[in-house]
């Protein structure tokens, strides 16, 4: 009972990183690599703030408000700049690295003894649970909301379908820029959530998120296809627990830590060449 209560508060935390994933990749199509330095950089906002003994919600938020500054950035060094997307997610990426040790001071800050949003509220064996699902219910219905106005359609058919928005009198660099920051607010959010879980900002922490995120993504998406009565959102939270399924079945078959890229690797293959399959007909 307790590894599927860590499982899912897992999901949870990282499926609020997969959700700003899916506005980047699945809405905008635009490879954002600048994730894998927005995690770390929410965890690193809210380590030093908690550390000073300030309001882990005021952390949380703060950390958004970062992690948005970056894809502000990002977007800006793509649109403005006219650099290319990938490359201006490895630039802004590669920028954070030196971003989150200045923030965090240290390569590690270890929160024993602060206050976080697990901790301030009453102690129960699902507590923890409790707040993440909260949370990550919480953004999923908002974003849900969003991308029923008439922004939030601007956003969707600016990655589908550009021509259409300037033709609308709209400027799709802008939105694309605003979908960015957003996507990366949520990932830093994410982040954030988990270094309050686990009492601790590691440096390190983002490597491979961008993996595992497209990973949920592609999984929820290609899962619920033909049910068009799930919610993209809610089938990418769903991909996220399957995946974190995968990966603690895999431990448990005598893997071992060290060999978690290569897991994360294989489940990433294998989920890309199954939604290549369903996409062409060759699998129901």
């Amino acid at each position: 009972m307790d590894i599927i209560i860590g499982v899912l508060e897992q999901s949870f935390i990282y499926g609020i990183m997969a959700l700003g994933v899916y506005i980047s990749y699945k809405i905008l199509d635009f490879p954002d690599l600048s994730v894998d330095g927005t995690f770390p950089l929410g965890a690193a906002v809210s380590a030093s703030i908690l550390t000073h003994g300030q309001n882990p919600w005021l952390a949380l938020l703060l950390s958004f408000i970062a992690g948005c500054v970056a894809g502000l950035v990002t977007g800006l060094l793509h649109v403005k700049l006219k650099i290319k997307d990938l490359l201006s997610g490895i630039l802004m990426m590669t920028a954070l690295y030196s971003v989150n040790y200045r923030i965090a001071g240290s390569p590690n800050i270890f929160l024993m003894g602060s206050k976080t949003i697990f901790n301030i509220a009453p102690a129960s064996k699902y507590t923890s649970l409790i707040i993440v699902f909260l949370i990550a219910v919480g953004i999923k219905i908002l974003m849900d909301l969003y991308l029923k106005t008439k922004h939030g359609f601007l956003l969707r058919a600016t990655g589908d379908n550009e021509q259409l928005v300037v033709s609308l009198a709209q400027n799709s660099g802008n939105i694309k820029i605003f979908g960015l920051a957003m996507a990366n607010g949520l990932v830093a959010l994410a982040g954030a959530v988990n270094s309050q879980k686990i009492m601790q900002f590691d440096i390190s922490s983002g490597v491979g998120t961008i993996v595992m995120g497209l990973a949920a993504v592609i999984i929820g998406t290609t899962l619920f296809r033909k049910l068009t009565f799930v919610k993209a959102t809610t089938a990418v939270i769903i991909g996220m627990i399957v995946y974190k399924a995968c990966i603690i079945l895999a431990m448990n078959f005598g893997f071992k830590s060290s060999d978690m890229n290569l897991i994360i690797t294989v489940l990433f293959i294998i989920t890309l060449v199954i939604s290549n399959f369903k996409r062409s007909g060759i699998v129901a």
